[in-house]
């Protein structure tokens, strides 16, 4: 037991030094650097429930080193009195304290739920811009239906204006994710999400799938940059200029699994081509299934 004890001491200043580090670490979180008002109402969530949680967790660590300090074997001074039948006090304290933290964190849980609903659209007296959201492997499709382009591993937004992104996948399920501009949501296919966002300064952030989806995972990363308006009607006239028509033969090649595409851009869209992906794996539109032999 001693040789254990002992061990632990030796081991104290190098655990110290991986929870310092860790600790400043935590500063160049995508998590807790916010760009926009969605990310922010979410890293206030994550911080007042740690403060909330920590109301128990402090306390205990507290109690736990004390309790050993008192009662150790050489202070002689400390009463042990093992036989008594119960405590209002204790259970009081036992009970009713957790009681109280559980409930205030599940009021703001479920406050801060409807607040952030990734359905709910950002009021603004700006209409939001629509982008459908389309997850291959491995890589991500951005169709832009009001102005006529796509581009993969991009997405550009204007900041001040609400985005509003409808997210499918043509393969397995993916799991959308800017950590600077708002949560994450899934991707999956034959079916649509939703998830608003809103970039409140202009900047270059990274997104990713967040959820794994194969070989090449890792490198599913995507870039959002976030424009002034100006700049953004910019960047959608030079994407009308490029070569390349998302066609139902180019999208079928840019569908096939590769990995680490370079950004590209896409003047002309196939018409309704979010939503065909989206059918073709619903059930009206699946391939019959033979019946077994008997």
């Amino acid at each position: 037991m001693k040789q254990a004890v002992d061990k632990l001491l030796r081991m104290a200043p190098a655990v110290g030094v991986a929870l310092f580090a860790g600790a400043c670490d935590l500063r160049n979180s995508a998590v807790l650097d916010p760009k926009g008002p969605i990310a922010l109402a979410e890293r206030d969530l994550l911080r007042d429930a740690f403060l909330v949680m920590m109301l128990v967790i402090v306390p205990v660590i507290f109690l736990t080193l004390l309790f050993a300090w008192r009662y150790r074997a050489s202070n002689t001074r400390a009463v042990y009195a093992p036989k008594w039948a119960e405590s209002a006090r204790i259970d009081a304290i036992v009970w009713l304290i957790p009681a109280a933290i559980v409930i205030a964190v599940g009021v703001l849980l479920w406050r801060s739920t409807h607040k952030l609903d990734p359905y709910r659209e950002i009021a603004s007296a700006t209409p939001a811009l629509d982008v459908q959201v389309v997850a291959q492997d491995w890589k991500w499709l951005f169709i832009y239906p009001e102005q006529g382009i796509a581009t993969v591993n991009q997405l550009a937004i204007p900041n001040g204006r609400p985005v509003s992104l409808r997210i499918t996948s043509d393969t397995v399920m993916n799991s959308f994710y800017v950590p600077q501009l708002a949560g994450q949501i899934y991707a999956m296919a034959g079916m649509q999400t939703r998830l608003q966002l809103l970039a409140d300064q202009p900047g270059k952030f990274v997104g990713r799938n967040s959820m794994y989806s194969g070989g090449g995972f890792s490198e599913q990363h995507f870039e959002v940059v976030s424009l002034a308006p100006a700049d953004f009607d910019a960047w959608v006239a030079k994407a009308r200029q490029a070569p390349g028509k998302l066609d139902a033969a180019a999208y079928t090649a840019l569908a096939a699994k590769s990995r680490s595409n370079p950004i590209a851009y896409y003047s002309a869209i196939e018409p309704k081509l979010f939503d065909s992906i989206i059918a073709k794996y619903t059930h009206s539109h699946a391939a019959p299934v033979a019946a077994p032999r008997r």
